[in-house]
């Protein structure tokens, strides 16, 4: 029986190390913290609990599959709970929209709020968005590329984006579609999510538009910690061995010399396990990093130069990043939904300021999540989690001093929730900015990784080998298919798949 290695518990590693144990490999998982979870990890404090990583959760097929191919169920492991309205989206000036699931409630809201133009026009609109992502999911989603000579062997796929206009700007469709404003913003904000102004992405990622506009929004019973949790539960009671509070610090690899009987660490080689903190040599056929691509090539294989799409010095653009407060306070809110998006009266101007200037936007959009009201765990009776979060430069583009912003960025975002209606009286919080994303191995101090430019997505997008290093299979949001908890799944399933081809 091989034996595969998985560096980090985070969701594309779970999701590798359910298929690899599934497909009859031993499996090890190897996790720095305590808890699974890696980016979708939690924090507990004075009777709160925050999840502190991604807190919208969509198709959830995609979550039942590495836990049937370790022979459970999302059924068997998960309760979620649907959320509607998805998103309750209010306006700088003053008005309001929800997004509802199904395609008739939404209709009737976009009908209510917006006029009947705009209603038929998401008649066609849901019709496209469903066959966009019929389109991309299988031929260009999940699936690995060895080259971008690999798109022509589904011609008729790509011929179906380009018919559908999948390569033009999200922004300029979208504005064809709707007439009024806030729609635009209300099926465009998702490019955020792919790490680009809605003018600059590609229309292809109205799929994730799909994803929550269209499948709807989840939220697992006991938070969105549950999920990682449901994972590698899964993958243990299959024969995984999930070690916890262990950090991998080398890669054995062929070579001359000899550590504890096996390959030495010499420059070059096949990829033969791993080395913890601690000196204990773990031997393997395959190890699976998880770590942000920068990262892994930084501290396992300082004798090898990253690919250039990989390091931002040498051309990768990365994703804006984001301040997150979570707070834990007494008092609920009122007339707020599990997901709140509070729109500035700014939009093209606020991309610029954040992509381009590398400055604050100067009105910024602000996403705000109450876990609390759907979950139980989350805060003492009577009290709120909130999960405030404002988009701001990543370190390589950005000119600012976190040590000395941090402050008046808790100010302004305080009087942002005390004039949205948020709970303040403050009992429990935490701030993270670019520089804790960064110290936790984040490359450009952002969470969510390159951004999907065309030439950093599908085949140019960093592959999850290298062939340098055989033995060596990358998973998450730094390589294929993407950011996001629904394409960072596929990634552990098509990083499984490249160990199989490995090992045959």
């Amino acid at each position: 029986m091989s034996h595969v290695v998985v560096i980090g518990a985070g969701l594309s590693g779970l999701a590798a190390a359910c298929h690899l144990i599934g497909a009859g490999h031993r499996v090890t998982v190897l996790e720095r913290d305590d808890v699974p979870g890696g980016r979708a990890g939690r924090l507990e404090r004075g009777g709160f609990t925050f999840d502190t990583g991604p807190t919208v959760l969509t198709m959830p097929d995609l979550i039942d599959r590495p836990l049937r191919a370790a022979g459970s169920s999302l059924e068997e492991r998960l309760e979620l709970q649907l959320l509607d309205p998805a998103y309750h989206a209010f306006y700088a000036d003053g008005s309001e929209l929800t997004v509802r699931h199904g395609h008739e409630a939404m209709r009737a809201e976009i009908e209510r709020e917006c006029g009947s133009a705009d209603a038929a026009a998401f008649d066609d609109f849901v019709v496209w968005l469903r066959k966009l992502y019929e389109a991309e999911m299988p031929h260009f989603i999940d699936r690995n590329f060895d080259s971008p000579a690999d798109l022509l062997a589904r011609p008729r796929a790509a011929a179906q984006l380009i018919a559908m206009g999948g390569f033009g700007r999200l922004g300029p469709t979208i504005r064809k579609r709707f007439q009024d404003d806030r729609l635009h913003r209300l099926f465009s904000f998702q490019a955020m999510y792919a790490g680009l102004a809605p003018d600059e992405a590609l229309a292809i990622y109205a799929v994730i538009t799909y994803m929550d506009s269209i499948e709807g929004v989840y939220f697992p019973r006991g938070g969105m910690r549950a999920v990682p949790e449901a994972l590698a539960g899964a993958a243990s009671d299959a024969g995984a061995e999930i070690r916890y509070g262990t950090t991998v610090t080398e890669l054995l690899r062929d070579g001359q010399g000899r550590r504890r009987g096996l390959p030495g660490r010499r420059t070059g080689g096949r990829v033969r396990g791993v080395v913890t903190q601690d000196g204990e040599a773990i031997a393997a056929d395959a190890v699976v990093c998880t770590l942000d691509l920068p990262t892994a090539y930084e501290q396992l294989l300082p004798d090898l130069g990253a690919p250039r799409a990989v390091n931002g010095v040498l051309g990768g653009n990365y994703s804006p990043s984001a301040v997150v407060w979570h707070v834990g306070a007494r008092g609920v809110p009122q007339g707020k939904a599990h997901h709140n998006i509070h729109f500035g009266h700014e939009w093209a101007g606020a991309f610029e300021d954040l992509m381009k200037r590398g400055t604050l936007m100067g009105d910024p959009s602000r996403l705000v999540t109450v876990h609390s009201l759907d979950d139980e765990e989350a805060a003492p009776e009577g009290h709120s989690t909130l999960y405030v979060l404002e988009p701001v430069p990543n370190l390589d583009v950005g000119k600012i001093d976190w040590e000395r912003e941090r402050g008046p960025m808790r100010e302004r975002l305080l009087g942002f929730l005390e004039s949205a209606g948020y709970p303040t009286d403050i009992l429990e919080e935490e701030l993270v900015t670019p520089l804790e994303w960064q110290s936790m191995g984040m490359a450009a101090g952002t969470p969510f990784a390159l951004a999907h430019t065309f030439p950093q997505t599908g085949p140019f997008r960093p592959s999850n080998v290298d062939r340098r290093v055989p033995g060596l299979v990358f998973a998450g949001s730094g390589t294929v298919p993407g950011v996001g908890v629904p394409m960072v799944l596929p990634s552990g399933r098509l990083a499984a798949l490249r160990v199989q081809e490995m090992l045959g």
